[in-house]
């Protein structure tokens, strides 16, 4: 690759969100602006030293300027969970950069043990123009999918063993999720930041915009508010909620919704929209609850627990299988996994 170390401290400054002058700032002045854009388009290269410091600063392996993706690939069809405006350009560059490198080495990592591409998509045709209709795709996927009426464990694993690729990272608060496609793989991105049932209903979220075909006269704001409706549906089934919430409420109390999100790892937020919809509340009540929720400070912290975790665990799953096999070393093993030899080896117990 024509300058290689360029292209990889352009990659890794994007990744940290930082400018050629935030980079300077960052190393204390160790080396100029005006040196690091030189770097940068291959003019010069830095000495050993500044290099560490580079490299601790950007959070990443001196390795990582010098070595060349075995796969290159660009995310296709892009769409963030409309909290964008909250982004700024940087921090969306970012995200997408971060998503880009690990993307890379996931595919490598397929591809060194010879995994066909498999993608057990949800199938929905009808489209999408109101909340009745969502919750119609929504009880299709349970159906497809084969989920029955019972909570869900775990979405990000249920997504994974249907061929999607999840990745978590570490992003900026206002950040919640991106949709994207890369070389017929589905891929959904989340915050690592995030609790689980937040992880939960952003991950459906996506799910939505990846599969679901939306009446073409819908405002983005509609759409987004159908992808909230679908993850809600998906999560809480219709009859489980008309059961539990019983129809034509007048009152709701906390311990009861508490209850209800540590069950079936849905926010008490998403539980008012979903009465709504179901005709258990009027908008009136509606209104209330939302009111009350604010006056006291849920939204900011909101109360209940759901125990079940949420993280994907396909990519380290393969990797360990790779070494297993003896298909790469630990060497690469580490580099994969962006992280350094000590450290990885130190995460390793072989038992047989």
């Amino acid at each position: 690759m024509e300058n290689l170390f360029g292209q990889r401290l352009t990659s890794a400054r994007k990744m940290a969100g930082l400018s050629l002058k935030d980079l300077a700032d960052k190393m204390e002045n160790a080396v100029t602006r005006q040196a690091l854009n030189k770097y940068e388009k291959g003019e010069m290269l830095p000495g050993s030293t500044v290099l560490i410091r580079m490299a601790n600063a950007l959070s990443v392996t001196v390795d990582f300027f010098f070595s060349e993706p075995e796969v290159k690939i660009d995310l296709q069809g892009i769409e963030f969970r409309k909290k964008i405006s909250r982004l700024s350009k940087t921090a969306e560059v970012a995200v997408i950069e971060k998503a880009r490198a690990f993307l890379e080495r996931y595919l490598e990592l397929e591809n060194l043990l010879n995994i066909p591409l498999h993608l057990s998509d949800f199938q929905y045709a009808v489209p999408v123009s109101n909340a009745p209709d969502a919750q119609i795709a929504a009880e299709s996927l349970r159906k497809q999918w084969n989920l029955g009426s019972d909570p869900i464990p775990s979405v990000i694993e249920m997504l994974e063993d249907h061929g999607f690729k999840v990745l978590e990272i570490d992003a900026n608060d206002a950040f919640d999720g991106l949709k994207a496609l890369v070389q017929g793989h589905k891929v959904i991105v989340l915050n690592k930041k995030h609790n689980a049932v937040r992880k939960r209903f952003t991950a459906l979220h996506e799910l939505a915009h990846h599969s679901l075909p939306f009446d073409t006269r819908l405002e983005e704001k509609d759409v987004e508010r159908l992808c909230h409706t679908f993850a809600s549906a998906v999560l809480y089934p219709a009859e489980i909620a008309r059961t539990e919430m019983a129809q034509e409420r007048f009152h709701f109390f906390l311990q009861e919704l508490e209850l209800i999100k540590e069950r079936w790892g849905i926010s008490i937020a998403a539980l008012f929209p979903r009465a709504l919809h179901l005709g258990i509340i009027n908008a009136n009540t509606y209104r209330r609850l939302n009111t009350n929720y604010r006056v006291k400070g849920y939204h900011r912290n909101e109360p209940g627990d759901f125990g079940g975790r949420e993280r994907p665990r396909r990519f380290i799953q393969l990797l360990y299988r790779a070494i297993g096999q003896e298909v790469i070393s630990i060497n690469h093993a580490a580099h994969l996994a962006e992280m350094n030899l000590g450290e990885f080896r130190d995460k390793l117990e072989q038992l047989a």
